[in-house]
C-alpha cells in the first residue's frame, strides 16, 4: 500500500513539473533560457515598478473551478531595504462586488536569462540598449483583512518577464505584446478561506488568464471570455473598462 502511495506521489510530482515546464515555455514564447539561476546578480535592481504598470482592466483572473471572475489591484509594491529579494505589497481584491484589502510579500526565488535577445517585430527595440532579458520566478503570499467578509490568503508562484537597459534599469517586457497569447505577471496559485480553510484555485495575469479551462478564453488576438462563463462575473467584462473599483 505504501509503495502504491509513493508511486502515485512520484507520478503526480512529475506531472506537475512537466506542466510547469510547459507553462514556462509557452509563457516565454519558446525563448530558450540559460540554466543558471542568476538571482544574486540582480540584488541591486528594483523590480517593484513592473508589477503595477498594466492598466487594471487588463489584469484578468479567476477563482475556483467554475472560473468566477476576480479582480486584483496591487496598489503599492516596495522593495525591502534589508532583504533585496523581498517586496512588500498592499492591494485589493474584488469578487462579486465584495472588496477586501490585503497585505503580503513577493519573494524572489529565481532569475533566468534568455540565451538570445529578442527585439520585437522588425527589431523595433534593437536601439533601446537592451543588455539582458529573462524571467523572474517568485513566491507570493497576500493576506486579506480577517475583519472583512469572505477574506482569505492568496499564495503561489509569480512569473514575470523583464529586460535590463544600458542605464541599468529593469523594465517590464512588453516587446511581444502585439503577439497572440501575450501575457506577463502571471500569478498562479490558490486562495484559502480565513474561516473554513477551504482552498480554491486562483490565477491572474496581464492580458490573459493562466492555466484555465481550454474553452474559457475564446479570443485569438486578445482575451475574450466564452459566454458559457458570463454568469461567473464575465458578462460585464469590457476591454477598456475605466472604473477604478479599488478606490
Amino acid at each position: 500500500m505504501k509503495l502504491l502511495i509513493w508511486t502515485l506521489l512520484l507520478f503526480t510530482n512529475i506531472s506537475i513539473a512537466q506542466s510547469d515546464e510547459k507553462f514556462l515555455t509557452d509563457f516565454m514564447f519558446e525563448s530558450e533560457l540559460k540554466p543558471k539561476n542568476v538571482l544574486d546578480n540582480h540584488n541591486s535592481f528594483d523590480f517593484s515598478e513592473i508589477w503595477n504598470q498594466t492598466e487594471n482592466h487588463n489584469v484578468l483572473g479567476i477563482i475556483g473551478k467554475e472560473h468566477q471572475r476576480i479582480k486584483i489591484k496591487l496598489i503599492s509594491v516596495k522593495k525591502d531595504k534589508t532583504n533585496p529579494n523581498e517586496y512588500f505589497v498592499f492591494g485589493k481584491s474584488c469578487v462579486k462586488g465584495t472588496i477586501c484589502d490585503f497585505n503580503g510579500k513577493i519573494t524572489l526565488t529565481e532569475i533566468k536569462e534568455v540565451r538570445e535577445l529578442h527585439f520585437g517585430v522588425d527589431d523595433e527595440y534593437s536601439e533601446k540598449g537592451i543588455k539582458s532579458q529573462g524571467v523572474l520566478i517568485a513566491n507570493y503570499e497576500f493576506i486579506e483583512n480577517k475583519e472583512q467578509k469572505h477574506s482569505g490568503i492568496f499564495k503561489g508562484q509569480l512569473y514575470t518577464k523583464w529586460y535590463l537597459t544600458s542605464d541599468k534599469k529593469i523594465e517590464y517586457d512588453n516587446i511581444e505584446s502585439i503577439a497572440d497569447g501575450y501575457t506577463n505577471n502571471a500569478f498562479i496559485g490558490i486562495w484559502k478561506s480565513n474561516t473554513t480553510d477551504k482552498e480554491k484555485v486562483c490565477n491572474w495575469a496581464d492580458f490573459r488568464v493562466p492555466k484555465v479551462n481550454r474553452d474559457f478564453d475564446i479570443g485569438a488576438g486578445e482575451f475574450s471570455p466564452n459566454k458559457k462563463y458570463f454568469n461567473k462575473g464575465w458578462s460585464d467584462y469590457k476591454p477598456m473598462e475605466t472604473k477604478q473599483w479599488w478606490k
